[in-house]
């Protein structure tokens, strides 16, 4: 038995002189998380999702609204779907329409009339292959591929991580890169590190440059434009918050905390005009061990060299939430139950109902929208 606990000393000994000793890229930064906002509105029921497009593929990471109403999405097998459905929001056909051989994330259209970028352009932030586009067309498929790459690197720094898109009424195309040290696989360690790597980017079609707007965020995720469009909100998914970059007005180029302290990870973004709010996809609850760990970077060295089964892991918790243009929360979904769609990691409404995609589900999320107050 000695002999035992003696092998068994040595090798937690042993085990941890590498944790903390060997060299790795891993860097963790201490921080203090603000607490999370516990004045929200009352927890309202998600549990009524129908699945839509079951068969198309695996985690349509954004699902967005394009021509014809069709639904567009991106999986993780690299195609890009348009899916027409008919007007009870039954997919009618599935067509791929291209294959970026990355891993297809944000998508955006051009609004009607935006100079500077084609009619029917389908701009997609791939987390591998950075900024690219296609021309999308009824009768397009993804064997007359069509992809441009745009954009794959700004200041230097090639982009690891390209995460959002949104396309402004003057055709400049604003996007984010989650993070220029780690790819989109090692999401949790982005989380974990915390190491504001993160940046606010803006390509410009007509000069087809790339300009840096905000470096040092955290974990630039989903990203929208506001109803004027006077400013963009950008998620900072590690660190419970949405910061707000200001375009237009005596405040442009400068940017503030839009909402903090929300209770869990912030991924997708996107504006309802009709409903005049902001929809928030959260990708889980905070984690009590991580929010214990912030301020100890030691303890997250530790966890980080810790077996993937034995790291924190994300509650399998459906969450989504309505933020109004002075950032209070009007709406706040939530299903906690096995059967959840989840994570949700986008979130549109159209009409009367939302939209949701997910990063790892096979199907699409479709909802009532609630009413609002």
């Amino acid at each position: 038995m000695k002999k035992l606990l003696l092998v068994i000393a040595v090798a937690v000994i042993a085990w941890l002189v590498y944790a903390l000793a060997w060299p790795t890229r891993f860097a963790p930064v201490a921080w203090q998380p603000v607490p999370a906002d516990t004045s929200a509105a009352k927890p309202a029921s998600l549990a009524h999702v129908t699945r839509l497009a079951e068969t198309a593929g695996t985690g349509p990471e954004t699902v967005i609204t394009g021509p014809n109403d069709a639904l567009y999405a991106g999986y993780a097998d690299g195609t890009v779907h348009r899916l027409a459905r008919d007007a009870n929001t039954r997919i009618t056909q599935d067509t791929v329409i291209a294959d970026t051989h990355g891993r297809p994330l944000g998508l955006a259209f051009a609004p009607p009339g935006t100079p500077a970028a084609r009619a029917g352009t389908l701009y997609i932030a791939d987390a591998d292959k950075g900024l690219v586009a296609v021309d999308e067309a009824p009768t397009r498929t993804a064997a007359a591929n069509g992809l441009r790459l745009l954009t794959d690197t700004a200041n230097g720094t090639p982009f690891r991580f390209t995460d959002d898109v949104v396309v402004a009424d003057d055709g400049r195309l604003y996007f984010t890169d989650a993070s220029s040290r780690w790819p989109q696989p090692d999401y949790r360690t982005v989380i974990l590190e915390h190491a504001g790597d993160a940046r606010l980017m803006v390509y410009d079609p007509a000069t087809d440059t790339t300009r840096v707007l905000l470096d040092g965020l955290q974990f630039a995720n989903g990203i929208t434009l506001s109803r004027d469009p006077r400013y963009l909100l950008i998620n900072e998914t590690s660190a419970y918050r949405v910061r707000r970059y200001w375009l237009r007005g005596e405040r442009a180029g400068t940017n503030d905390i839009f909402i903090d302290g929300l209770p869990g990870f912030p991924d997708g973004i996107s504006y309802a005009p009709g409903a005049d709010v902001y929809w928030i996809a959260l990708f889980a609850p905070r984690n009590a061990l991580l929010d214990f760990a912030a301020d100890k970077p030691v303890l997250r060295r530790l966890t980080w060299h810790l077996p993937a089964a034995l790291q924190p892991r994300a509650a399998h918790e459906s969450h989504i939430l309505a933020v109004d243009d002075q950032g209070r929360i009007v709406a706040n979904l939530i299903d906690k139950a096995d059967s959840a769609y989840a994570p949700i990691t986008s979130v549109e409404q159209v009409g009367d109902t939302l939209i949701l995609g997910s990063l790892e589900r096979a199907a699409i999320g479709r909802l009532a929208a609630p009413t609002l107050p």
